[in-house]
């Protein structure tokens, strides 16, 4: 009854991710204290390659789109939902449910498919290294990028204005803790048979194809580091290109999850611990997953901090 009077006009309610209490509030805490942590770190290395010369290549180049992408993915919904927490509110508007739903596709849809052009960029790089100057070129990286972002933001675009113009009826609480084309499909009034095809159609060109793209060109990668005769350059090697497929799977499986699922097997409980990772954890463990384990670019921090 209490989330029903709140609800005035065409606004949403968010029934977000924690309710009230002692250990509701240890998560909240912990979340702000992961958003902050995320920020920071992504914010520092887009700062380390932007003013170091040495980074001024294509790897780093993608690297910093990567990370400024997460910056934004993060700070499209976790203020939000502490906000909402903080002030005891549930409402956001419909205007502001559009704006992030918007936001989050084109966020996510160009991250897909970056982290698919940074593992083709280590491909290159290792398996035809006299070639790499030619293949990889900043003029060929720049239009990677722009790929990437005017791909990612039409198929938003269209999603965002198809699915807007629907009819709402009934409830406007979001079973979410923010605002996504699965977590509202319950909330339209007609039936979506067809346009669940469009989105399971977009999953599978936005996430599966880059993922597979990532595992062919990981797999051929490691084809070649076995091959090498130094042990050390291939644990390092190896190592390297673990942790990169474990975060890269950990983005690209939950969203599959929840994108190539049918409207009917969804649980919003599920939804939100799946939505976790691939807004929160994904962001928070890039920057330190592709700059910790490098070191040029802890080089490169040593000599801003020195």
């Amino acid at each position: 009854m209490k989330i029903r009077n709140q609800t005035s006009g065409t606004d949403f309610m968010l029934v977000g991710l924690f309710q009230y209490g002692s250990m509701n509030g240890f998560l909240f805490a912990a979340i702000v204290f992961l958003f902050l942590v995320a920020v920071l770190g992504n914010i520092t290395l887009v700062h380390l390659i932007r003013l170091d010369s040495r980074l001024h290549s294509p790897m780093y180049l993608l690297l910093s789109q990567l990370s400024f992408i997460d910056m934004m993915h993060i700070s499209n919904t976790v203020p939000k939902m502490t906000t909402n927490f903080l002030m005891n509110t549930k409402t956001i508007t419909f205007l502001g449910c559009e704006i992030q739903t918007f936001m989050f596709q084109s966020l996510g849809g160009c991250e897909a498919i970056l982290l698919g052009f940074m593992s083709y960029d280590r491909y290159v790089a290792i398996c035809h290294p006299l070639r790499y100057p030619v293949l990889m070129s900043k003029k060929i990286c720049c239009s990677l990028i722009m790929c990437a972002w005017s791909s990612s933001a039409v198929n938003s675009l269209l999603h965002t204005l198809y699915f807007f113009q629907l009819p709402f009826c009934g409830s406007r609480i979001i079973n979410h803790f923010f605002c996504e084309v699965p977590s509202l499909l319950p909330l339209v009034c007609q039936d979506t048979s067809q346009y669940e095809y469009t989105v399971l159609l977009t999953g599978l060109v936005f996430l599966l194809l880059p993922f597979l793209a990532i595992l062919v060109s990981y797999a051929q990668v490691l084809t070649v580091v076995f091959q090498m005769s130094l042990g050390k350059g291939r644990t390092k090697a190896l190592s390297t290109c673990s942790s990169h497929l474990i975060v890269a799977s950990l983005f690209y499986i939950t969203s599959l999850c929840t994108y190539t699922q049918p409207h009917s097997l969804h649980e919003p409980a599920q939804d939100k611990m799946l939505a976790v990772f691939y807004t929160i954890v994904t962001p928070l463990l890039n920057p330190f997953i592709y700059s910790l384990r490098n070191k040029d670019v802890l080089a490169a921090l040593r000599r801003l901090l020195g």
